[in-house]
């Protein structure tokens, strides 16, 4: 399983990853034009928080188990999660957890 899940944090990093360069490619405006465009309606909206709130619940379980743990490697699902997404993050810690079990 722990090859799997680094598979889908592969994937998870670089298919959104691959929509968002080609938007802002398209668009003028760079990172707040794309920004700006997850509040184009209420469905991007409601999408936004929902990763958003998500993207909460995965950091607040990480450091739950990491700083317990002392599993310091596990912490780097925060910044995969951020700058990247929830679809990397998530992924990629249950990645490095499965290394501890």
């Amino acid at each position: 399983m722990r090859w799997v899940w680094l598979a889908l944090a592969a994937w998870g990093a670089v298919h959104p990853m691959y929509w968002f360069v080609s938007y802002m490619a398209e668009n003028p405006g760079g990172l707040s034009a794309l920004i700006d465009a997850w509040y184009v309606n209420d469905s991007t909206t409601g999408l936004t928080w929902d990763l958003t709130i998500a993207a909460i619940a995965l950091t607040v379980w990480i450091l739950s188990e990491s700083i317990p743990r002392k599993n310091w490697l596990g912490l780097l699902g925060i910044p995969a999660t951020f700058c990247i997404g929830v679809s990397c993050g998530l992924p990629l810690y249950l990645f490095l957890r499965a290394r501890t079990a």
